[in-house]
């Protein structure tokens, strides 16, 4: 069975709509179990686990001429590839867990992606995947056994581990959907459970977003609602400092796909379907600046 269509087969059997006695998810159960599962890691890890192996399931379905397509930032689809290996393996070496590849000379991002992608033109599109696949899982063995607020840094950003893999999990995500697009194929969304992790990183960022915009969100208050699946509401103070919420000055309620895919640089914000209520300036600011931290 195509990869593709065993990644279906999973988000039908994680489905809640699905009938208390439908006899699907008994039918499904051995075409889930001959595709490979995430690697074993800790609950909180969980969401990032779940986007390499639904990324893994892609790529196993991709032929030759798919691998040399440009799919984003001009990369090729083998060079996006050693990008999330490059990044993973950034991590990785934050933390202390092996790090895979090319010995390590450059620590940002763009750097080391440089290196990872110079190593992985040598060596063919199926070597450059089971990299990126060798990387990812080693990366999620060493947190079934870390602490979830050990400190990080990625990039310059020191923050707590749990944060750092939620954002690992949130590119990974939209850069499997880039590649889906490429190959004009409609993937099913994270689970629930996923994705509601994911959103609440974005609602976090979002002071942070706006300061590294130029703006202060100090003494402002925005609640948020994403709604669908994984969803929900948050009132936030928008100052980095601030963490008791004032009365809210603006309200926005989106949709929590198309939420995480705009702090992921994806979507134009300046369009981006939000209803807005109480100050639409503060609002469209917040909508405007949320991208800030996106990146290749």
């Amino acid at each position: 069975m195509d990869p593709v269509e065993r990644l279906y087969l999973d988000a039908m059997m994680e489905d809640p709509a699905v009938p208390a006695h439908s006899l699907r998810p008994q039918l499904l159960a051995g075409a889930r179990a001959r595709r490979r599962p995430a690697a074993a890691t800790a609950v909180w890890a969980e969401p990032y686990a779940g986007r390499v192996a639904a990324m893994d399931a892609l790529l196993a379905s991709a032929a030759d001429d798919d691998w040399s397509r440009v799919i984003v930032e001009g990369w090729t689809l083998q060079e996006l590839v050693a990008h999330l290996a490059a990044k993973d393996g950034l991590l990785a070496a934050s933390v202390g867990a092996p790090v895979l590849g090319p010995p390590m000379g450059a620590v940002d991002a763009l750097g080391r992606t440089n290196d990872v992608q110079d190593y992985e033109r040598a060596r063919s599109p199926e070597q450059t995947r089971r990299d990126w696949r060798a990387q990812a899982d080693a990366l999620c063995r060493h947190l079934a056994d870390l602490d979830p607020t050990t400190l990080a840094t990625l990039d310059g950003l020191e923050v707590v581990v749990r944060d750092h893999i939620l954002a690992r999990g949130l590119e990974t995500w939209v850069h499997t959907a880039d590649a889906a697009q490429s190959a004009q194929l409609r993937l099913p969304n994270p689970i629930p459970d996923h994705i509601g992790p994911t959103a609440d990183l974005c609602a976090r960022l979002l002071p942070w977003t706006m300061l590294l915009s130029g703006l202060d969100g100090t003494g402002r208050t925005l609640h948020l609602t994403l709604t669908g699946a994984g969803g929900g509401d948050w009132t936030l103070p928008l100052g980095v400092e601030e963490t008791t919420p004032g009365t809210p000055d603006a309200h926005i309620t989106a949709d929590v796909v198309e939420f995480c895919f705009l702090l992921g640089g994806r979507g134009d914000p300046s369009d981006f379907p939000a209803d807005v209520a109480g100050d639409q300036a503060f609002a469209r600011d917040v909508l405007t600046t949320a991208p800030a931290l996106s990146g290749p």
